[in-house]
């Protein structure tokens, strides 16, 4: 790999050495014709470089390489890959309960915080550790504060960027609590 850079940058530079003619003014006179000295070596490993007789070609962008397929840019979200169903139960909150669409990019849906919610997604996206921990559901056997947070429910199912989403939440310990809160808006806010 180190040979490959170095032959990058020798070559270009041999190239530029010898094709671009230098010029010198001298006290005498007006300026004369002074031949480049060359840039390539003589000897060692880049003796056999020899200058390319062209520009070098630019590499492609390859987004679709570099990103999976989804043809978006690294650190873009892909919104109308969003489509969530979010069922909700027991919140004791009027209006909470139901089952409400949720779609990004554009908002719609019957979500009754639709952009609230949309943003939230699209904010923990953004992050890695936001994409790997938002949906992802409390590890068995983890020590979790025995706090009861009421008897709410949820399911949400469907797609969030792309990626298929089917998962539960409540408030039975203190894990689940943190995890319902971390959800809010897409989860009515019961504290």
């Amino acid at each position: 790999m180190l040979r490959r850079l170095a032959l990058t940058a020798v070559v270009p530079l041999a190239a530029l050495a010898t094709a671009v003619p230098a010029t010198s003014a001298t006290a005498s006179g007006p300026e004369s014709f002074v031949p480049a000295p060359s840039a390539v070596p003589t000897s060692g490993p880049f003796a056999a470089a020899r200058p390319a007789l062209g520009p070098l070609p630019m590499p492609l962008p390859l987004p679709g390489f570099l990103d999976g397929g989804a043809g978006t840019a690294p650190g873009e979200v892909d919104e109308a890959r969003t489509r969530l169903t979010v069922s909700v139960e027991n919140t004791g909150v009027p209006g909470a309960d139901g089952t409400f669409e949720l779609e990004c990019g554009p908002t719609g849906g019957s979500h009754p915080e639709g952009q609230a919610a949309c943003d939230r997604l699209v904010e923990a996206g953004a992050t890695r550790s936001g994409r790997q921990e938002l949906f992802r559901e409390t590890p068995e056997g983890t020590m979790c504060t025995m706090i009861h947070g009421g008897d709410a429910f949820a399911r949400i199912v469907g797609t969030w960027e792309g990626r298929r989403v089917d998962t539960t939440a409540t408030r039975r310990d203190g894990c689940e609590i943190a995890r319902w809160n971390s959800l809010v808006p897409v989860l009515p806010d019961v504290r």
